[in-house]
């Protein structure tokens, strides 16, 4: 997600860029909302950022405040009618919003809205629009026009909510952001010469010459207009990050809890070479996200580092394309080994999780085909045995490697010499942060927020019914 509040500036391509450097996040669908003081105007589709918006699109797009996202869906189909920014219109204030997590009471609140829940989209079926209908249905109430009536909606419907939110939205005035009190999913402020910016990730400030100037906290709601920035505390803070962001969401240039990414997965790598040590020719990552930690286990081990795998550039992430199917085809695509590199070596293989196994199986066949003696895997994360109900697409047990095999079973699955996951404590110790502020649930099943067996599953408004049809 990314939002912008800047007078005189182009917003729209400012949004652009901000999204643009935040395409791992989500690559199934993209939008941006703009309001020139009047109206609001959403533009959104299927596809990537630049596949979505073109000069002429952003052109179309004038005013000084924006929201934008890009989709990775873990509530709620990959269709047209879930992308985001998400809108409603009220008679006090129109309203255009952004999510990044995942609810874990939405029909508890789909259930508040009654007749109030018709969708615009016509079939949305996300804890988004549920979240939006929420907003838009208490903003009717809301005394005053403008930002006064979104405001104290977000407020009187934020504590209401459980499970990951963190939100970027906006009146025709205003610029909002808020972040659930775990503070699941990252969400940052940055200042620019003429306005304001907020980001999932400090790297999107970077991109568009934003200072950092703190984090939203856990439990907080910001508004910036004209008046410049205003903090409300909705709920009291109960720090819970998520431990896979340093693993394998972020990028490596931005800066979660004030300590680099890139730094943590070089110590992470530094310490996974400490636990599980390998008699190896030479240490080559899973690009890319796993580049770090392969550094840092070449450093610690005095195996030198090399490349081995080629990856394309121009394919996606594989592990949050929406159907197994597609993640299977794209693995292939996606790598392609350097057989003069790896042929006849000994190989200590860095990547930075299993998760349902696809990847790694297909990358130790291809790295015996081109000739490799022996792979050795190791995996800077604990293995991932336990779903994620807050805003990762891993929810049954049942499709994670590690919830159904033990260690060697893994090993032999993906058809590995040897296997070795970095601990938990020496994960979490490369964080810096201590373990009682981190989500660690998929590694230890130990969940901060407890989840009702009614609420699991991404398609639960789909088998209940839609927010726009009312709950049935």
């Amino acid at each position: 997600m990314f939002g912008v509040w800047s007078p005189g500036e182009d917003v729209a391509k400012l949004a652009y860029y901000g999204l643009y450097s935040l395409q791992h996040r989500g690559q199934e669908s993209a939008g941006i909302a703009v309001s020139d003081g009047s109206r609001i105007v959403v533009y959104k589709d299927m596809g990537l950022v630049a596949q979505v918006f073109n000069e002429s699109v952003l052109n179309t797009l004038r005013g000084h405040v924006a929201v934008a996202h890009c989709r990775y869906s873990t509530s709620g189909s990959s269709v047209w009618e879930n992308a985001q920014p998400t809108f409603r219109a009220t008679p006090s204030a129109n309203l255009a919003l952004g999510h990044n997590g995942n609810l874990i009471n939405t029909l508890e609140l789909a259930g508040l809205l009654g007749d109030q829940s018709a969708s615009p989209a016509g079939r949305a079926t996300s804890d988004t629009d549920v979240l939006t209908a929420l907003f838009a249905a208490a903003g009717i109430g809301a005394s005053g026009a403008g930002h006064p009536g979104v405001e104290a909606a977000a407020l009187a419907v934020l504590p209401l909510a459980r499970g990951a939110f963190s939100l970027v939205f906006m009146d025709e005035q205003t610029l909002y952001a808020a972040r659930d009190p775990q503070g699941f999913r990252p969400l940052v402020l940055g200042r620019m010469a003429r306005g304001w910016v907020v980001a999932s990730e400090t790297a999107a400030l970077d991109i568009v010459g934003a200072a950092f100037v703190r984090e939203i906290e856990p439990g907080e709601l910001v508004a910036i207009d004209g008046a410049g920035v205003r903090s409300h505390t909705f709920a009291p803070a109960k720090p819970a990050g998520c431990l896979f962001e340093y693993v394998y969401l972020a990028r490596p240039d931005t800066a979660i809890a004030g300590r680099s990414v890139q730094a943590t997965r070089v110590a992470v790598g530094r310490r996974l070479a400490a636990e599980y040590p390998a008699d190896a020719d030479l240490v080559i990552p899973v690009p890319e996200s796993s580049t770090p930690a392969a550094i840092g286990y070449a450093q610690a081990s005095g195996i030198p580092y090399g490349q081995g795998l080629v990856k394309n550039s121009y394919v996606g992430r594989t592990f949050i394309q929406p159907s197994q199917t597609i993640r299977e085809r794209g693995i292939r695509l996606k790598y392609n080994p350097l057989r003069a590199a790896i042929a006849g070596q000994r190989l200590v293989v860095v990547d930075d999780s299993i998760v349902r196994g696809s990847t790694q199986r297909a990358i130790v066949a291809m790295l015996r085909e081109a000739g490799a003696a022996e792979v050795h895997v190791r995996i800077s994360s604990p293995p991932v045995a336990w779903p994620c109900f807050f805003g990762i697409d891993f929810p049954s047990r049942d499709e994670l490697m590690a919830g159904n095999l033990t260690i060697d079973g893994i090993r032999e699955s993906i058809g590995a010499d040897s296997l070795g996951f970095v601990s938990l404590a020496g994960l979490i110790e490369a964080t810096a942060l201590p373990a009682n502020r981190l989500c660690r649930a998929c590694f230890d099943g130990k969940y901060p927020v407890p989840v009702a067996e009614g609420e699991k599953g991404k398609h639960l408004l789909e088998m209940a019914g839609s927010p726009a049809a009312g709950i049935r």
